[in-house]
């Protein structure tokens, strides 16, 4: 990484001080992780990308290196400080997953004169269906629940690397190496972490999909959980003009797993929609 190109701010929202890592010149591309991650899941994506873009990350409220005292607060709220402060008054280009998926379609609901463009990665959507899980993943389900109970963080966060980087549908420890290091550090600090309050302003908008008016990717893993891809197909028929993508061989984080892969995803796709959100 070039330091000399990129500068960590920490921008104030509430009684939050947003750890935000910023690089490069150009259209704005903001990075929303997941949330047994942190900043850090977009490395690849962000070092590339800040060649040709401005390339922002940060830490939600309970990750990486963001401090936040505790108060109720809006995740959404979080990200439109982030934009202000890093945007230019211009849309930005935001990539999210999974959680970090769901704040960013948000953002384009609420505030869509900020986004120019999604990316979404096994979006979560406010008011889905709940999910519904087949016996042998609703056993994974309760393993994983009973990790949560005993209060062994250790046993819990290798059980949500199971569920989310190996996947459900696939055999644990199927992803080693630096990936899992990686994934098993970003959410040790996450289940760590003091309290910091609840995020009150979810708002229900599966239904309201269709209102979502710029150019938009949807990806999925075929082995993550079967309620994901059935969630992300139902935002590809619902958001107009939609693109999907389905990745084999890979989970719920394919930007750990596959980050030149996802790179080439992400970076192609921008580059055809730059400019043409609002």
């Amino acid at each position: 990484m070039d330091q000399l190109r990129n500068s960590m701010q920490y921008i104030a929202s509430g009684r939050a001080s947003l750890a935000t890592e910023v690089a490069g010149d150009g259209e704005t591309v903001v990075f929303l992780h997941a949330n047994v991650c942190d900043r850090r899941m977009w490395r690849a994506q962000f070092d590339r990308m800040s060649a040709t873009h401005k390339v922002v990350a940060y830490d939600r409220r309970g990750f990486g290196e963001t401090r936040a005292e505790p108060e109720d607060f809006s995740a959404l709220a979080d990200l439109v400080a982030v934009l202000e402060a890093t945007a230019g008054g211009q849309p930005a280009i935001l990539v999210g997953c999974s959680l970090g998926g769901r704040i960013a379609l948000d953002a384009a609901i609420r505030h869509p004169s900020r986004v120019g463009a999604l990316v979404l990665i096994a979006p979560n959507v406010a008011g889905a269906p709940d999910p519904v899980y087949a016996p042998d993943i609703e056993a994974l389900m309760k393993q994983s629940k009973q990790a949560e109970v005993s209060g062994d963080l250790e046993r819990l966060n290798a059980m949500k690397a199971r569920l989310w980087l190996d996947g459900p549908l696939a055999s644990e420890g199927r992803v080693a190496g630096p990936a899992r290091d990686l994934l098993l550090d970003m959410n040790g600090i996450a289940l760590r972490s003091a309290p910091f309050g609840s995020d009150v302003d979810i708002q229900p908008f599966y239904h309201r999909l269709d209102e979502i008016a710029v150019p938009t990717l949807v990806v999925w893993g075929e082995l993550d959980f079967p309620y994901v891809q059935d969630r992300c197909r139902h935002v590809v028929a619902a958001v107009p003009g939609a693109q999907e993508h389905e990745m084999p061989d890979v989970a719920h984080l394919p930007s750990l797993e596959r980050p030149a892969d996802v790179t080439t995803l992400v970076t192609e796709f921008v580059r055809r929609h730059a400019g043409t959100g609002r």
